[in-house]
């Protein structure tokens, strides 16, 4: 029964790759973006990790798609008038390639690792998260806070309202 959820968190993830890449329109490459955050909370969740589960679908099926939408809401769509398609696609797709045989390669001269699955104390998490690693969380959420007023000034200060 675990290989049938595994299959369908695979397709989630791979589907929402390849809508990333390939989506010309960056709100649905949004959106194929949170398909792909949704699989791998589903392979977290098989693997009996749910925190890092519950975190994959907070922090990046939520918040990080809401960023980028956010920031394409503060976006003027003059800045993309003028973009056109980066010939450098057969280079990426040959880079692509090679770093995906390298990989194969590895899997193969390898071979599986056997681990034991063991349970996570949410308690000791939670408090390791909250006594040693809260200054950390603060800080990077105070830099995303100024990184947001910074691009709210700046979309104003371009429209004219400031002047």
């Amino acid at each position: 029964m675990s290989v049938v959820f595994f299959a369908i968190a695979a397709i989630l993830v791979i589907s929402g790759g390849i809508g990333v890449v390939a989506a010309r329109n960056i709100v649905y490459a949004a959106l194929s973006l949170l398909v792909a955050m949704v699989g791998t909370a589903g392979v977290f969740l098989i693997g009996l990790a749910e925190f890092l589960a519950l975190v994959q679908l907070l922090i990046y099926g939520g918040a990080v798609v809401i960023v980028i939408l956010f920031s394409l809401m503060l976006t003027k769509i003059q800045d993309f008038e003028f973009l056109t398609a980066n010939k450098q696609w057969p280079i990426a797709l040959i880079v692509a390639m090679c770093l995906l045989g390298l990989l194969g390669i590895s899997i193969l001269v390898e071979g599986s690792a056997t681990t034991t699955m063991g349970s996570t104390n949410i308690s000791e998490l939670g408090l390791s998260l909250f006594s040693d690693w809260a200054i950390p969380f603060e800080l990077a959420s105070l830099v995303l806070l100024i990184a947001l007023i910074g691009a709210v000034v700046i979309v104003r200060r371009d429209n004219g309202e400031d002047k």
